[in-house]
């Protein structure tokens, strides 16, 4: 069997193959951050489809923190009901499910919100100027990251992931574009990763040797921004904190346009992966079961995470084993009497 189709397992979790549905913001849920139909269709869907780990969208650490109006929240005891429900709703259909945890900074995109941010620097000319976080308030986001984690528990998600990329808060941090502060919080790069070394030990109170995953930004895609290398030293950090896979993403600090291709975001994945001996997860326009095959054959990435292919196609598994030639399983009502009605080389 491909790796790409095969399981993987650490910590004594068991993913039923290596595709990652990626968090992906869909602004459907109710006031306040709670879950709703939509989501369960959505994501019930792609764990039907056979996803392995199934991310839904960020969820917020404070009402405040979130990207835009209708993200799912997890700031209150009250969201844990429906994220228990939405678990189990996905576990009933074979997939793994994982909790990724954020606050958006100074991209918040919500009225009446006062963004905030590590230095009162604006995402561009034209965004409003962002409070420059006081200690105080840092340590309050910290703690509501912990609190997320407890939560994230009691609802029964098997995976963690802290977001670090994008442009949003813990980013903002730790891009020397959008931190210039001189206190312990900023100046080098161990000072502008302090915020994230306080986030995973207090998230790590809660969350204990569960599997956690860090999403970054490996670069900003500017000059003076931080580089794949830059993570070489945050990354190496955060092995030795107990992050058990850098999930490599890049960009969001500035508003520059990016010149995208087929794997363009990879080498990251490989680079902190050979060098700092840690699982990573690769993205960026990762289209095909071939391609996706190709990362985990040469070592370049542990698990693939797939995007807006998955919002194209919720049986992007599927569609990957046929481009493989392989067989995998496929929902029982999706036969009759042992034919399979799809056209498909899948089987039941």
């Amino acid at each position: 069997m491909s790796l790409l189709l095969s399981p993987f397992e650490f910590k004594g979790l068991k993913l039923r193959n290596r595709v990652v549905m990626s968090p992906m913001c869909m602004h459907s849920a109710e006031e306040d951050g709670f879950v709703t139909d939509w989501h369960r269709v959505h994501y019930g869907a792609r764990a039907q489809g056979q996803v392995g780990l199934v991310f839904p969208e960020t969820l917020a650490v404070e009402a405040d923190a979130r990207i835009g109006k209708g993200d799912l929240g997890i700031w209150s005891d009250a969201h844990v009901a429906g994220l228990k429900e939405l678990v189990a709703l996905l576990h009933g259909f074979g997939a793994k499910v994982g909790a990724q945890i954020g606050h958006a900074g100074r991209n918040a995109d919500l009225p009446n919100v006062t963004r905030v941010a590590p230095s009162a620097i604006p995402f561009t000319e034209e965004s409003p100027v962002p409070h420059a976080l006081e200690p105080d308030e840092i340590a309050r986001i910290v703690e509501a990251f912990g609190q997320a984690a407890k939560r994230a528990v009691e609802a029964g998600f098997d995976i963690l992931e802290i977001h670090t990329a994008h442009g949003y808060l813990l980013n903002e941090f730790l891009s020397p574009l959008a931190n210039t502060r001189d206190d312990e919080y900023g100046g080098d790069a161990q000072r502008r990763y302090r915020i994230v070394r306080e986030v995973i030990d207090e998230v790590k109170k809660y969350w204990g040797e569960r599997p956690l995953f860090v999403r970054i930004s490996s670069t900003d895609h500017a000059a003076g921004g931080n580089t794949p290398e830059a993570f070489l030293e945050y990354g190496r950090w955060m092995k030795e904190q107990g992050v058990d896979l850098i999930d490599c993403s890049s960009g969001g600090i500035k508003m520059v346009k990016v010149e995208s291709y087929p794997n363009y975001q990879v080498p990251a994945a490989e680079m902190l992966r050979k060098h700092l001996d840690i699982a990573t997860g690769a993205v960026g326009l990762i289209q095909n079961g071939r391609q996706a095959e190709e990362i985990l054959q040469n070592g370049r990435a542990d698990l693939v995470f797939i995007g807006r292919q998955m919002l194209r196609d919720p049986f992007w598994v599927r569609s990957a084993a046929d481009d493989l030639q392989e067989s995998i399983d496929i929902p029982k009502p999706f036969t009759r009497y042992g034919a399979v009605w799809l056209n498909t080389k899948t089987t039941a």
